[in-house]
């Protein structure tokens, strides 16, 4: 007896335990962390910063250490920041007022910082006699880090605006919906002999690289359809079990066993119902307040048709809305096609040497392989192909001025003059195209290599006020910080 006592009390503790750490992870996502300043910055070999933490009121607890772990993230590495803890004796008016606390951080800066670089904070909950813990998801309060060598140095910085191009696996969806009798989960013939059927059996043909089919099983409201608690489930088999006899037929082999099937019956739900009477023209909007007032009001989906029945236009409703909520709803999710990098590689320096048309590949691509390229000279090329595909694309002319910018970088005395004055030409078209932080961005560059200070802080302005990504912002920071010197 006495064992199960003991049992009882450690089973209602450690069920407290968890209450206690999951209300603490819920109020912790209203904590409030500023850091400063913010983007870090380096001076002489530290990076000093100052974080202000916020903690809501009640948060803390008895017998709970709440500890704030910062880290700083740099390319593939971390370096891990003094923990500060929190505990509910130090905080006397923690139940009544927000906790506040202040924290000064250094770390030695290492050559390999100059990547883009973050201060992400994770919070951790313990119970101090057991050890169990939960925490939050990390954050990100800062980005760093603002080098001194940058600020003092002269700074140019070429800005490539994003090229639009994925050449990430993409999923493409394929939606079709099959209908079935009343009470019934027969695949009929007639569906597939319909306009629908045929094209979704020339797809399945394709043998399209295909991830995931989900389908979803529905049933529409009345007895002789809610009363077969399987019905939703058993149409959705039904399509699962043609599209697999389709496979065989077609010869999948390998490529059935990579595909995930997801079958989701819905069983007595009337969000399909509802969505399908607030486009139905048949009745008033008065006479659908009738049926949205009892769909929405108490009692049992049983109960609710049974008095969605005795409305004056519920025959009406049943013979034209009712067919399409029996139905299996087919969502194929399948591997857009796309050139390998080389394909596109090869094929935008046959763009670029007039062999193939321009038509070969889209402007995404071409783009896409100016970027892969380290040969400025053949960056260049690609890119200049790009504005003649497309002269109407800010982001080709900025691109395109971006790489005069380099060579600009590499060149001298009149070489360097006439191709920065390239690269103002074509960052002014894409500015006219549409105004952009990139084109603005380098056009700072620009004019500071050739001495208009005024008007590269000027274009640095304009470039603040629109959204840089993080290399580019840190490098536009450079060139604002060579001019203010």
């Amino acid at each position: 007896m006495r064992q199960l006592f003991y049992a009882a009390v450690l089973l209602g503790t450690m069920t407290f335990s968890g209450c206690a750490l999951n209300k603490m992870m819920q109020a912790a996502e209203e904590q409030a962390i500023d850091v400063t300043p913010n983007p870090l910055e380096l001076h002489g070999e530290e990076v000093a910063f100052t974080v202000d933490f916020q903690l809501p009121s009640k948060m803390l607890k008895d017998g709970i250490t709440y500890t704030v772990n910062p880290y700083y993230v740099y390319g593939d590495k971390e370096i891990a920041l003094d923990a500060v803890d929190f505990k509910k004796a130090d905080y006397p008016n923690s139940d009544t007022e927000p906790v506040r606390t202040s924290q000064e951080f250094t770390f030695n800066y290492e050559d390999d910082m100059n990547v883009k670089g973050e201060l992400v904070m994770q919070g951790t909950a313990t119970i101090e006699k057991n050890g169990k813990s939960a925490s939050t998801d990390r954050k990100t309060y800062a980005t760093g880090i603002i080098t001194t060598s940058q600020m003092v140095m002269p700074s140019y910085h070429a800005a490539y605006a994003d090229h639009g191009y994925n050449n990430k696996e993409e999923l493409i969806p394929t939606n079709v919906n099959f209908y079935f009798d009343q009470g019934r989960s027969v695949l009929k013939s007639s569906e597939l002999r319909s306009d629908r059927g045929q094209k979704f059996n020339a797809f399945i043909a394709d043998k399209n690289v295909t991830r995931t089919v989900t389908i979803t099983g529905t049933h529409s409201p009345e007895g002789p359809e809610r009363i077969n608690s399987n019905l939703s489930e058993d149409r959705a088999k039904a399509i699962e079990n043609y599209y697999k006899r389709q496979m065989r037929r077609y010869d999948y082999k390998g490529m059935a066993d990579s595909i995930e099937f997801i079958l989701k019956p819905v069983v007595e739900d009337w969000t399909d119902f509802k969505k399908a009477l607030a486009d139905y023209s048949g009745i008033t909007d008065a006479q659908k307040s009738e049926y949205t007032d009892i769909v929405n009001g108490s009692g049992s989906f049983e109960e609710k048709e049974d008095r969605l029945q005795k409305l004056s236009t519920y025959k009406k409703v049943f013979k034209d809305i009712y067919p399409d909520l029996r139905a299996a709803k087919t969502e194929v999710l399948t591997v857009k096609e796309k050139k390998s990098d080389a394909e596109i590689s090869v094929l935008a320096k046959q763009i670029a040497a007039e062999e193939v048309t321009a038509d070969t590949l889209s402007l995404e691509e071409l783009m896409y392989a100016a970027s892969m390229t380290p040969s400025l000279e053949e960056k260049a090329n690609l890119l200049k192909a790009a504005t003649k595909k497309n002269d109407d694309s800010p982001v080709a002319h900025n691109n395109y001025g971006a790489v005069h910018l380099e060579l600009a970088m590499d060149a001298e005395g009149n070489e360097m003059t006439t191709l920065v004055e390239q690269a103002v030409t074509h960052f002014e078209i894409s500015n006219k195209k549409s105004e952009n932080a990139e084109a603005y961005a380098n056009l700072a560059t620009a004019y500071a290599m050739q001495g208009n200070y005024e008007k590269a802080y000027d274009a640095v302005s304009k470039a603040n006020e629109m959204t840089l990504s993080s290399e580019n912002e840190r490098g536009l920071m450079g060139v604002k910080g060579s001019l203010e010197i």
